[in-house]
């Protein structure tokens, strides 16, 4: 694993962190949203949220991350978009594997870390329809807000930025988690 990838990883996870942005009760919405879409690595990362979803931008973070946190009460679900600058003003490709690679073992190790039941449950490497962007995807699960929850992470890097976004939801609702994740990968 690079040195680059782990430094960029760890600074975007501890911004994440940092934000306070897991724990589905601290989500208090600014405002209500038909459906979002969101942008992201200067919009090679799209995706549109379902309606039922609030957002609250998150506080920039001492290491430049910026974000929103989405919010849905009626499933209980947290989606999480953040994105920061790779440190040293390094450059990626859109579909990197060695930083790909790189970042999702940082970001793994440092779940292990940070929730001591994180069970991975599956890795995969996706390439996005029309932009070729690199992603990496995590599922796992793991207690946080005080149950137990479905989490899938997607990874990206393009240029100087790279970004995350995190789904969190009930682990009694897998169908519902599964749907959203397909929708933001735009699958069919």
């Amino acid at each position: 694993m690079s040195l680059l990838s782990k430094k960029a990883v760890v600074l975007l996870l501890a911004a994440v962190a940092g934000l306070g942005a897991i724990n589905v009760q601290a989500a208090k919405a600014k405002e209500k949203v038909s459906s979002e879409k969101v942008s992201m690595l200067d919009g090679k990362f799209t995706f549109v949220l379902p309606k039922g979803f609030t957002a609250n931008p998150l506080p920039a973070s001492p290491t430049g991350a910026t974000g929103t946190l989405y919010s849905n009460e009626d499933t209980k679900t947290v989606v999480i978009a953040a994105q920061n600058t790779i440190p040293q003003g390094n450059n990626v490709k859109d579909n990197d594997g060695e930083f790909l690679d790189g970042s999702v073992s940082s970001f793994i190790e440092d779940q292990r870390k940070a929730l001591p039941d994180f069970n991975k449950l599956s890795e995969k490497s996706l390439t996005q329809k029309g932009s070729g962007l690199g992603l990496r995807q995590v599922d796992s699960t793991a207690t946080q807000g005080g149950g137990q929850t479905l989490n899938t992470t997607l990874l990206a890097g393009s240029g100087t930025h790279m970004a995350l976004v995190q789904v969190i939801s009930r682990a009694s609702d897998k169908a519902g988690h599964d749907a959203l994740i397909k929708a933001i990968l735009k699958e069919k």
